[in-house]
């Protein structure tokens, strides 16, 4: 009776052993599975929705190590660290937005997103949708609840600045989420319902005037589209093609799927971006419903353990930045399963951890790094 109680003992223990390992690495290890999960899903469909491209897969596997990576060495930085480099860190964003905006910008479809090189591209919007709320986190840490008008107006003036700059360029999809990042952060620091009455005609006003005066004709025509259902020219080429042929896709997959690499959308060329922003898509003919609803339960996963983070956070900062970057992660998800299946507008948004690319992967595993950073520091304190 002793031996297999000290077998069972010794189990336990060496278990224990290597949690604690990985807290001292500042490694989550129920969001690290989950998240690991996600990727290695995502390079299996992508070498089906790439029509089974290597040199794309592992230019992928390469740009999944940079983001492990990046969410290691973010991990290891104190929540405190965060907080006193957030100012200066949205400043370095800025510039970087401004840089993007001068002639050395490149500029792809007629938006100007991107720095570096043809082969090598940097998208610094995408670093707004962690940066944004990493400022606001800590200029609001230290304010009374609920909010007066002074931070409320501060705050407002924060987040004008990088939503008006990457709506220039123009990136309306990422600007959306940018605007959507600092008001969840406004939303969790306590706003008044009055402020939030004033949020709400501010928004809707102000969507009114870009569309009437700054929006580019083709995101016009992308509301448009969505409304009239594609008629007549629209619905053969351009704007709603995209969507038309992402809903067959998601249709023809039924419960179960066609089968791995079998689906005809993606891989009779019918399906633009099968690899980027409609991967999902993808999904859905292969897998069908069950593998649909498979991945969304592992993002659901990923969001509760986001929200448990920042519910046991230690500071007000912590929980503002863990809260809006596990809620964020989501919207983000759920923006781009929207898009696919035809219910808002095509914004150019990719699947959070599966479409292929570098910039949105690394962003995303940034953010994953902050919430272990948080929640692996509240145990060693």
């Amino acid at each position: 009776m002793k031996a297999p109680s000290r077998r069972i003992g010794g189990y336990s223990q060496n278990n224990s052993s290597v949690r604690q390992l990985l807290t001292n690495f500042h490694i989550d290890v129920p969001l690290f599975l989950l998240i690991i999960t996600i990727l290695g899903l995502g390079l299996f469909v992508l070498y089906s929705a790439s029509a089974e491209n290597t040199v794309k897969l592992w230019r992928q596997i390469a740009w999944i190590f940079f983001g492990l990576v990046s969410m290691w060495l973010t991990a290891m930085v104190p929540p405190s660290i965060l907080k006193r480099w957030a100012p200066m860190i949205f400043v370095i964003s800025l510039v970087l937005l401004l840089v993007v905006l001068s002639p050395i910008g490149i500029t792809v479809n007629h938006a100007q997103r991107w720095i570096g090189f043809d082969s090598l591209r940097v998208q610094p919007s995408e670093f707004l949708k962690i940066v944004l709320p990493l400022t606001l986190a800590w200029l609001l840490s230290e304010a009374r609840i609920p909010l007066r008008i002074g931070p409320y107006l501060l705050a407002l003036i924060v987040i004008s600045l990088p939503v008006g700059l990457v709506a220039i360029e123009p990136d309306l999809g990422t600007s959306l989420l940018i605007l959507m990042s600092g008001f969840i952060v406004i939303f969790l620091a306590g706003l008044h319902w009055k402020f939030i009455a004033i949020s709400i005609l501010f928004l809707i006003g102000g969507g009114i005037l870009y569309y009437q005066f700054a929006m580019p004709d083709y995101q016009k025509l992308r509301i448009e589209t969505l409304f009239d259902g594609g008629k007549e020219k629209k619905q053969q080429k351009g704007t709603h093609w995209q969507s038309n042929q992402s809903k067959i896709a998601i249709g023809s997959g039924g419960v179960y799927g066609k089968g791995y690499r079998s689906g005809t959308q993606s891989h009779h060329g019918f399906l633009p971006e099968a690899d980027t922003d409609f991967i999902f898509a993808v999904i859905s003919e292969e897998f069908g419903l069950t593998g649909a609803l498979f991945l969304l339960m592992l993002y659901l996963l990923v969001l509760f353990r986001g929200l448990l983070i920042a519910t046991s956070a230690q500071d007000t900062f912590s929980r503002l930045l863990a809260g809006t970057i596990s809620l964020m992660f989501m919207v983000h998800v759920v923006v781009n399963m929207l898009m696919v299946s035809g219910k808002i507008p095509v914004v150019g948004l990719p699947l959070s951890l599966i479409s292929r690319g570098g910039t949105a992967l690394i962003t995303t595993m940034v953010g994953i790094g902050i919430l272990m950073s948080i929640q692996t520091n509240r145990k060693l304190v």
